[in-house]
């Protein structure tokens, strides 16, 4: 336990000062460029945005375990709520979303505080898509009835199912890591969200040549190389707080980088079909919950199960 407080207290340290360093740099930037500039408007947002998210997991952290399974509890309410409210439904879905919101979201994250892997891994993927199809043949209805049914399945599948398995690496046992699974969030969360900030800025200083135009704009091949390229060798200096080896955590930083890059390309082509920019306006400079999970919900149950398999 010993060794698992001083790693959190050097990683949190660590983030602290670059959360310094980036807050003087918005800081200068913004004295500097005295005339408005949307960039580092966005910059300086996006910089107290993360000043709040950082807090926020850190007090979790402190808490334990049955905190954190909270946090991302709340996490993927909302960002079930706001996947709802962007692909329509209507009162034929009403048994349907009833279940989504009141028995599902809760009993997943209860079965990932129970640790029981042999439920909560198949009850969304298997029982609750049979159940769903159910509900939503009892009213009686068939207008859009596969799209309808669709939506509702494949918001549970991101934003529940694939939400909650970044708390269900605190089921794991590891040999030789015990008391330390909140490490492993941390490594996630971090390496992937680092992709996301890294291609941003890369993309902004050198990006030329779009990756996607049509579904994600802004996104650039030299901002992907560069990002996916930086974010892993930091996941893989970050090795210490892992079971892995350096090469370990390095070849594991870059699956979910890419994993990460992919999730976000797959949301943004569903924001670009309902004609939205942002999931919502939750988080200043970010917009809602899923712009800043998106990334998250693709590499969390692919690097869960793969960690379970190899290290578990």
């Amino acid at each position: 336990m010993v060794s698992y407080e001083r790693d959190t207290l050097l990683l949190f340290c660590g983030i602290g000062c670059i959360l310094i360093l980036a807050s003087l740099i918005g800081f200068i930037l913004k004295r500097k460029y005295t005339e408005t500039n949307s960039v580092i408007i966005n910059l300086n947002a996006r910089i107290n945005a993360w000043w709040v998210m950082v807090l926020v997991i850190g007090t979790a952290f402190a808490l334990g375990n049955i905190a954190v399974v909270i946090l991302f509890f709340l996490m993927s309410g909302f960002a079930l709520r706001e996947f709802i409210t962007i692909t329509p439904t209507n009162r034929n879905d009403y048994y349907a979303l009833l279940f989504a919101f009141y028995i599902v979201l809760p009993g997943q994250y209860l079965l990932v505080a129970m640790a029981w892997y042999g439920l909560f891994s198949i009850f969304i993927p298997v029982y609750v898509f049979l159940m769903l199809p159910v509900l939503a043949s009892v009213t009686g209805s068939t207008k859009n009835f596969l799209e309808r049914t669709a939506k509702v399945q494949w918001g549970l599948m991101i934003t529940v199912y694939c939400i909650s398995c970044v708390p269900a690496l605190l089921t794991l046992h590891i040999v030789g890591y015990e008391h330390r699974n909140l490490l492993l969030i941390a490594f996630l969360v971090i390496v992937v969200q680092l992709s996301d900030v890294l291609q941003y800025i890369v993309g902004k200083l050198f990006g030329k040549r779009k990756i996607a135009p049509t579904v994600s704009p802004s996104k650039t091949i030299e901002g992907f190389v560069g990002g996916i390229a930086a974010a892993s060798s930091i996941g893989a200096c970050l090795w210490w707080i892992t079971p892995f080896t350096f090469w370990q955590a390095a070849v594991i930083s870059l699956m979910i980088t890419l994993l990460g890059f992919f999730g976000g390309l797959v949301m943004s082509a569903i924001k670009r079909d309902r004609g939205i920019k942002d999931w919502g306006h939750m988080i200043e400079g970010h917009g809602g919950m899923l712009d800043r999970l998106d990334s998250v919900c693709f590499a969390a149950p692919i690097f869960f199960h793969v960690v379970r398999f190899w290290w578990g």
